[in-house]
């Protein structure tokens, strides 16, 4: 079985790409269980900040590394949150949450209509830290940001997130639904096509 480090410690992310990958022999595991420290992220693109993830893992472990990025892209403020998503309000002087991020998020949308906005996911895979080639795809969920939070399942921006073909914010809808339109799932499936393709 090929073993692939996550760039990330991560229990959700472990536990979906463990069963999605499942089928292709693939044994991922967690940076953490390996020492790899956390890796800045301080580019401006979802693709840079992965691949970068991605070489870190790999050059601590000598493994091949799975990264991701992800995040909200509101039209209305110009793509932002964006690779900020998980520190929208930190970077506003605010303390860190779910929570905190939605409240800021609907009070920078306040005064705008356009209410337009995408999940979106980068993932990359390298076979070394130095891979010339490395495995890259993406993942768009399109929907609305709603005037108000509702839901109790998912997590950061999924009370907000209004998908117009449920009727429902992604909060709302099931888990089996989500992994059928969310973004990491669609760069998922892109993903191990690529690894099926490449013979990895």
């Amino acid at each position: 079985m090929k073993k692939i480090v996550l760039a990330s410690n991560n229990a959700g992310k472990l536990k979906e790409f463990a069963h999605l990958l499942a089928p292709l022999d693939v044994q991922i595991i967690a940076q953490g269980e390996l020492g790899v420290p956390e890796c800045p992220e301080p580019y401006g693109t979802f693709i840079e900040n992965a691949l970068t993830k991605a070489r870190h893992a790999a050059k601590i472990t000598g493994l091949p590394a799975l990264a991701d990025d992800s995040g909200l892209c509101v039209h209305a403020l110009g793509g932002a949150p964006g690779v900020y998503s998980a520190r929208y309000a930190q970077r506003a002087g605010e303390a860190k949450s779910d929570q905190r991020n939605n409240q800021h998020l609907l009070s920078e949308l306040a005064q705008h209509t356009d209410r337009r906005a995408w999940y979106y996911a980068a993932l990359v895979l390298v076979r070394s830290e130095n891979d010339p080639q490395p495995l890259i795809a993406d993942g768009v969920c399109v929907g609305e940001i709603a005037q108000q939070a509702s839901g109790d399942g998912g997590f950061g921006y999924d009370p907000l997130f209004w998908l117009p073909q449920f009727g429902k914010t992604v909060a709302q809808i099931s888990a089996e639904e989500k992994s059928q339109i969310s973004h990491r799932a669609k760069a998922l499936q892109s993903l191990i096509a690529k690894m099926q393709e490449t013979g990895l």
